[in-house]
């Protein structure tokens, strides 16, 4: 199945950019609207580099953007790129779907056959045994 995937960098760094807790905390956080970089990065205990890193995966992943006025450095949620992890990932729970569907179609046709034999055999003859 690996050999089939479709290459897609920008969902790949759709996914890289939701895949920390606190990249998904900076998202969510933006989500409520524009903030400096100290208002959405602020609280998650971990070093101004660290940081850095993390805005710099968002940005890359197009899912921030950052405006730059003098020394303030603000940052606007961008949604396109999350909007095709979304489309990506209701594609492939529409394939899941299908599959449980048609496997629970298989099951039940199983158990109905399975009903059915024992009722056979429950209401047929059977010869006495004899020791």
């Amino acid at each position: 199945m690996a050999n089939n995937a479709v290459l897609d960098p920008v969902l790949d760094r759709s996914f890289a950019a939701c895949s920390h807790p606190i990249r998904r905390g900076i998202l969510e956080r933006l989500g409520e609207g524009e903030m400096t970089v100290g208002e959405a990065t602020g609280g998650f205990g971990v070093s101004k580099p660290a940081i850095s890193k993390h805005l710099k995966v968002l940005e890359e992943a197009g899912t921030i953007v950052r405006v730059i006025d003098g020394r303030t450095h603000r940052l606007r949620l961008r949604t396109d790129p999350l909007d095709d992890a979304y489309a990506w990932i209701g594609k492939q729970r529409e394939l899941w779907e299908r599959k449980f569907d048609t496997v629970e179609e298989y099951l039940r046709e199983q158990r109905d056959r399975r009903g059915q034999q024992q009722k056979t055999d429950t209401t047929a003859d059977r010869p006495d045994k004899e020791a």
